[in-house]
C-alpha cells in the first residue's frame, strides 16, 4: 500500500473544536478543560479530547506531523486511536511541570502513562506513526528528520472496528493551537527493531 494522505475532510471529530483549514494545514484550537484520561491515580474520567478519526485496519499505518507552541501545562497532541469511550490509545507529545514529554497513554477501562522528557523538540515538525498489528498497536514518533523513536508496543483487540486520526488537548487553559501538516495512511510497520 502507498502512502496515502487522507484528506482532512475524510474523518470524524469526536469532540468539535475550532478548526481552520490553510494551505492544506489543519490549524485547531483546543477547549479549555479538554482531555481523555480515565481513573488511575486522579480518580477522574475526562473524554473530552479533540480527535479526528478515521477507520484503522489491521495492517495499517497511520502518520500525523504537527506543530504547537508547548507552554500551557498538560497541552497535549499526536495521534488518537479509539474503539469506544472505554478502549483508546493517545500518543504524542505532552507539555508538563516544564518539560516535553514523548509517551502514550493507553486506556482499557482505566488508564494508564508512560512518558520520556524530549525537551529539545519543543521547536520541530514532530511526527507520530500507529502501526495496527494483529494484537497490538506499535507507537513510533520523530521530531524533524530525525531517526524513528519506538514509543510504545501496547496489546490490542484484534477483532475490534477501531478509528485513528490527529488530536489534541488542553486541560489547564484555552487558547492552545496545534498546527497539524500531514495525515497519512499506509502499511503497518513490519518490525519491532
Amino acid at each position: 500500500m502507498p502512502d496515502t494522505s487522507i484528506p482532512w475532510h475524510q474523518g470524524a471529530w469526536t469532540h468539535l473544536p475550532e478548526v481552520t483549514v490553510e494551505d492544506g494545514h489543519l490549524d485547531v484550537t483546543a477547549a479549555e478543560g479538554s482531555d481523555a484520561w480515565r481513573h488511575t491515580a486522579y480518580g477522574f474520567v475526562h473524554g473530552s479530547e479533540h480527535a479526528l478519526t478515521a477507520p484503522f485496519a489491521v495492517g495499517e499505518a497511520m502518520e500525523v506531523a504537527f506543530r504547537a507552541p508547548w507552554n500551557g501545562e498538560f497541552d497535549q497532541a499526536g495521534v488518537f486511536v479509539r474503539i469506544d469511550d472505554e478502549r483508546w490509545i493517545k500518543a504524542g507529545i505532552e507539555f508538563a511541570d516544564g518539560h516535553l514529554g514523548l509517551g502514550a497513554v493507553v486506556t482499557d477501562g482505566r488508564s494508564d502513562w508512560s512518558v520520556g522528557f524530549v525537551d529539545e523538540w519543543r521547536d520541530a515538525d514532530i511526527t507520530v506513526r500507529v502501526s495496527r498489528w494483529p494484537d497490538a498497536i506499535i507507537v513510533r514518533a520523530k521530531a524533524d528528520d530525525g531517526d524513528w523513536r519506538l514509543v510504545r508496543v501496547a496489546p490490542f483487540d484484534p477483532d475490534a472496528v477501531a478509528t485513528a486520526g490527529p488530536f489534541l488537548a488542553a486541560p489547564t487553559r484555552s487558547g492552545l493551537v496545534v498546527r497539524f501538516t500531514r495525515w497519512v495512511r499506509s502499511e503497518a510497520d513490519e518490525s519491532l527493531h
